[in-house]
């Protein structure tokens, strides 16, 4: 199969940018056979730090992602919660950051709420993200400047403009500490555990907001950034500033992703407690 170099890439923009997010998409579905495979079956599981699980689905489909991507696009680097950082990423203007499971403890307790994703970040900036969620069969995509859809059809964040009509997206850990309860009062709570579906569900209106104040790494919330701000919405963190990534510090700090009417009001509550956190 020809493929064009990562030169021509570059200068011919929408037609690389379909191809990249076509790799992508394989990706995702071939990630998400196996991720099937492993749902709700025998499996070992492992902690790489105490209360941080990974699975042999994750080692599985981190290496059928890493397969798809390395025949189609042998030049770029890849960057894997399942591998080590590569050190020659800090260099390269193309990075691939995947997940192969987002809510691994989801996985292995056999609820639905995981998803794969995958973002290719051009000059520390998303530029085609593919997320999956293969039990339910949701395939969300965005390509830079091309919008994002779930299963084909086009996504739009939600036009939500007051506190008490949000949805917000949080985790179970976030609702047994009650971490909402003093700083948004007014919103309706929705349980969605992996934080890359949850931006997805942002990127479809599904949800209205999603907030994150511990700390991600890039490949949890490079590709839902992008489907968030393709489908018309924001994601900054917790003082307006949109994210980076493969930079020296793939850590971010917190996150607010909504759609534009309501971001403003979520960072103004924010003010006095996202450091606190």
């Amino acid at each position: 199969m020809w493929l064009m170099s990562l030169d021509t890439a570059m200068t011919t923009p929408r037609f690389g940018l379909e191809s990249d997010l076509a790799v992508a998409l394989d990706a995702a579905r071939a990630g998400g056979i196996v991720a099937k495979s492993f749902f709700r079956g025998d499996f070992e599981v492992r902690e790489k730090k105490p209360g941080d699980p990974v699975s042999d689905a994750d080692i599985a489909v981190n290496q059928e992602i890493i397969s798809v991507i390395r025949t189609s696009r042998p030049q770029d680097i890849i960057i894997s919660e399942e591998l080590p950082l590569p050190p020659q990423r800090i260099n390269a203007r193309r990075a691939w950051i995947i997940d192969p499971i987002d809510g691994t403890k989801s996985f292995i307790d056999g609820i639905a709420e995981f998803a794969i994703s995958i973002a290719l970040v051009c000059d520390q900036e998303p530029i085609a993200a593919a997320v999956y969620n293969p039990i339910t069969d949701e395939l969300f995509d965005a390509v830079k400047g091309g919008g994002t859809r779930l299963n084909g059809e086009n996504a739009t964040t939600s036009e939500t403009a007051a506190l008490p009509a949000v949805v917000l997206g949080t985790s179970k850990t976030e609702l047994r500490q009650q971490l909402w309860s003093h700083l948004f009062p007014e919103v309706t709570l929705k349980q969605v555990d992996a934080i890359a579906y949850k931006l997805a569900l942002v990127a479809t209106g599904e949800l209205d907001a999603v907030i994150a104040l511990r700390p991600k790494s890039d490949w949890d919330i490079a590709a839902g950034d992008l489907l968030v701000r393709e489908a018309g919405g924001l994601m900054t963190d917790a003082g307006g500033t949109p994210h980076r990534y493969n930079d020296e510090d793939i850590l971010h700090p917190n996150l607010v992703a909504s759609g534009t009417l309501i971001h403003p009001t979520l960072l103004e509550r924010l003010k006095p407690d996202h450091k606190r956190i």
